[in-house]
C-alpha cells in the first residue's frame, strides 16, 4: 500500500499531466477531453479528503493540491462550455501549446498609482490567489499571442515570479495587496505592478 507521501507525488504528477492533456485538447492536437484522467484526480482527492491528515506539512501540501486542481478544472469547465456554446475561448490551435513551455517572462515593474486601469488583478499574498495568479496567467499568454511574442512561459516560472514581486511590495510599501496588470509596448508584453494600501 502506497504511503500518503507517495499518493503526493502521484496526485502532483497527474494534475500537471492533467493540465498538459487538457492543453493538447483545447489547442486540437486531441479530439476528446482526458475524462478518464480527469475521473483518477478526482478519485485520488477524494480518498484523503476528510481523512486525518497528521503531518501539517503534508495536510498543507495536499490542500494546496486540491486548490490548484479546483481552480484548474474550473477554468477548464469555462472554456469546455464556450467551446459548447461557440463562443472564443483566448488562445486557440498549436499556438495554445507554444504558449505553454519555458522562457522567462518579462520583469514586473512598478506603476504609478495614476497608472491604474481596468483589467487589474489583485493578488494578496504569494501563497494565496491562486485562482487570481491563474487568470493573470492566462491573460499574460493570449496577450502575447495577439502581438506575436515569441518564447513560451511555463506558469510555474510566472507564479513564482508573481509571488517574488508580491512578496517585496508587500514588505517594502505596508501594501494590503498588488494589483497587477498587462501593458503592451513595442510588441513586448509585460506586467505593472501597483500596491494596494
Amino acid at each position: 500500500m502506497a504511503s500518503f507521501t507517495e499518493d503526493l507525488e502521484a496526485l502532483e504528477k497527474s494534475i500537471r499531466q492533467l493540465q498538459i492533456e487538457w492543453e493538447k485538447f483545447f489547442g486540437g492536437v486531441e479530439r476528446k477531453p482526458p475524462v478518464d484522467l480527469r475521473t483518477r484526480v478526482e478519485n485520488m482527492l477524494r480518498k484523503h479528503d476528510f481523512g486525518d491528515i497528521r503531518n501539517n506539512t503534508e495536510r498543507f501540501r495536499f490542500m494546496n493540491l486540491t486548490a490548484r486542481y479546483n481552480t484548474f478544472n474550473e477554468l477548464w469547465n469555462k472554456r469546455l462550455r464556450a467551446i459548447e456554446e461557440g463562443r472564443p475561448v483566448g488562445l486557440h490551435g498549436r499556438a495554445a501549446l507554444a504558449a505553454m513551455a519555458a522562457a522567462p517572462p518579462h520583469p514586473v515593474r512598478e506603476a504609478p498609482q495614476s497608472a491604474a486601469r481596468s483589467g487589474e488583478i489583485r493578488v494578496g499574498g504569494p501563497e494565496t490567489n491562486a485562482g487570481a495568479v491563474q487568470a493573470l496567467y492566462a491573460r499574460f499568454l493570449e496577450a502575447r499571442q495577439e502581438v506575436g511574442e515569441k518564447g513560451n512561459v511555463k506558469f510555474e516560472s510566472f507564479q513564482k515570479l508573481i509571488a517574488q514581486q508580491a512578496t517585496r511590495i508587500l514588505a517594502e510599501k505596508g501594501a494590503s495587496a498588488v494589483d497587477f496588470r498587462l501593458e503592451t509596448k513595442d510588441g513586448k508584453v509585460s506586467l505593472k505592478a501597483k500596491p494596494v494600501r
